[in-house]
């Protein structure tokens, strides 16, 4: 068997002889002797011309590489999955559409843009060619429409992670339509898209999406209780909710999470401030439940379920109360107050400095400096 050591060697050799013969025909150029021939480059196998991308590890290489000669394209078009063109500052637009046909194998793609390029054309050239794509990214495409919506669910069926934050176009009947044809979805991100999240298209997500691990709803302020609570129900699996700047959702939206979702390890409640105890004596009780009926299930599960919440914003939840949220402290071992672990994130509200994770309650204790905190729940 081949080492990989030697196989690097032997790629490194064959890379170093191209680039010298090459550089040697470019000198007989200068000089005004005969032109180069660069069918060494023309016949790189595949294997060498792959592993080189990889090396470089730079996605600017892979688009100027696959206008090198047909073989080169088909070549990186057949063995490219990964592909981010973030780095383009102008026309991402363009290049997308000149590309998707060529590199139909891809898996995951990246056009995540700094200032808003992309038109719904790119999309749909990226939806009639890239069928396998599992995983997009179009946050901050504020130019597009209800139109790349429909085309993904038309020409992708296979993605599990969507990133469409800041795409406040979007309507909630593009995403409904979206969840019903694009039913492995796993990880979806709405911040921003005030207009597509609903309560309406949450329930669709519900009914369609029960794969759903994680939903981020930030600064979504049409998305109320009726809305999570169908999430709760439909989407047991949910492991990450933000739902910041959610301001009418209620208790009823944590209860509901509560008690559907055992899996759920992180909970954003930013500047929602119709939150009270009850949510929070919710949270607990729900940890306390689900150890209790921990003790007949299988030894080997994993130390995430049974540690539960492990990030929890409060921030701006001016309503609760230091006994309510260190009941939610004690119940979950993974949610710290201490600055080397913040995970417990309680900024703005100023009632709340007494709360304290184990870690800090074994510090102040030490330090004698705890003030006593009852709970009952």
């Amino acid at each position: 068997m081949v080492s990989a050591r030697s196989l690097d060697g032997e790629l490194v050799s064959c890379f170093r002889n191209l680039t010298v013969s090459s550089g040697g025909g470019r000198g007989q150029a200068e000089t005004g002797g005969d032109m180069p021939t660069l069918s060494g480059w023309k016949d790189l196998p595949m294997e060498l011309l792959m592993r080189i991308i990889s090396v470089v590890g730079d996605d600017r290489i892979v688009v100027v590489a696959s206008g090198v000669c047909t073989g080169w394209r088909d070549a990186l078009g057949w063995g490219v999955t990964n592909l981010s063109l973030s780095w383009c500052q102008q026309n991402m637009n363009n290049l997308t559409i000149s590309f998707a046909h060529e590199f139909t194998k891809l898996q995951v793609l990246t056009l995540r843009q700094i200032k808003p390029q992309l038109e719904d054309s790119a999309v749909e050239a990226v939806a009639n060619y890239c069928y396998d794509l599992r995983e997009l990214d179009l946050s901050r495409s504020f130019r597009l429409s209800d139109r790349s919506l429909y085309a993904l669910a038309n020409g992708c069926p296979r993605l599990t992670k969507l990133n469409i934050s800041g795409c406040s176009s979007f309507s909630d009947s593009a995403l409904i339509y979206l969840s019903c044809h694009c039913r492995n979805l796993k990880c979806l991100n709405l911040c921003g898209c005030v207009k597509a999240a609903t309560d309406e298209s949450l329930q669709a997500i519900a009914r369609n999406c029960a794969h759903m691990q994680s939903l981020n709803l930030g600064w979504c302020e049409n998305v109320t209780d009726e809305g999570v609570t169908s999430l709760a129900s439909g989407c047991p699996d949910l492991r990450a909710l933000d739902l910041c700047g959610c301001v009418l959702i209620t208790d009823e939206s944590v209860i509901a999470l509560a008690s559907g979702c055992p899996h759920l390890r992180s909970l954003g409640l930013y500047y929602c401030q119709n939150i009270t105890d009850r949510a929070m004596y919710s949270l607990a009780n729900s940890c306390v439940k689900s150890k209790r009926g921990r003790w007949g299930a299988v030894r080997s599960s994993s130390s995430k379920d049974i540690d539960g919440l492990a990030n929890l914003n409060i921030s701006q939840c001016t309503a609760l109360t230091p006994p309510a949220v260190q009941a939610v402290c004690d119940s979950f071992p993974s949610l710290h107050t201490c600055p080397e672990r913040h995970s417990l994130i309680i900024s703005g509200c100023l009632s709340l400095t007494s709360v304290h994770c184990a870690c800090g309650l074994q510090r102040h204790r030490a330090e004698g400096t705890l003030q006593p905190t009852s709970h009952a729940y």
